[in-house]
């Protein structure tokens, strides 16, 4: 069974490599050299890594002359934070809550 587009997502966004490779592509346009330069591993090692986002439709390479320039299609993303905007909507509640909770407990204390 071949696994639907969200979660082709989240398991390339679960390294932090690759979400450093991405953190760096939401700057602009960067070649893999560029791309791999800040990271103590292989180029091939790196390759991987981007192989990985490409399937996910998280990085697209370009050709430009010898160059190979990747950038980022945030669409993926897109899905992915529609995915989890309920739970950010009960997360948000929660800690709201919270908040006030503690507040009128630090008013009980104070009186």
């Amino acid at each position: 069974m071949k696994p639907d587009a969200l979660s082709v997502t989240f398991a390339a966004l679960a390294d932090p490599t690759r979400r450093a490779i991405l953190r760096r592509l939401a700057e602009g346009e960067a070649t893999v050299n560029e791309l791999a330069a800040p990271h103590a591993m292989s180029l091939p090692s790196v390759l991987r890594h981007l192989k990985v986002l490409e399937r996910a439709g998280l990085v697209v390479k370009g050709r430009s002359a010898q160059w190979r320039p990747c950038r980022l299609d945030a669409a993926p993303l897109a899905a992915a934070d529609a995915w989890m905007a309920p739970y950010r909507d009960f997360f948000e509640k929660r800690v709201a809550r919270l908040e006030r909770q503690l507040a009128n407990q630090r008013k009980q204390e104070e009186s």
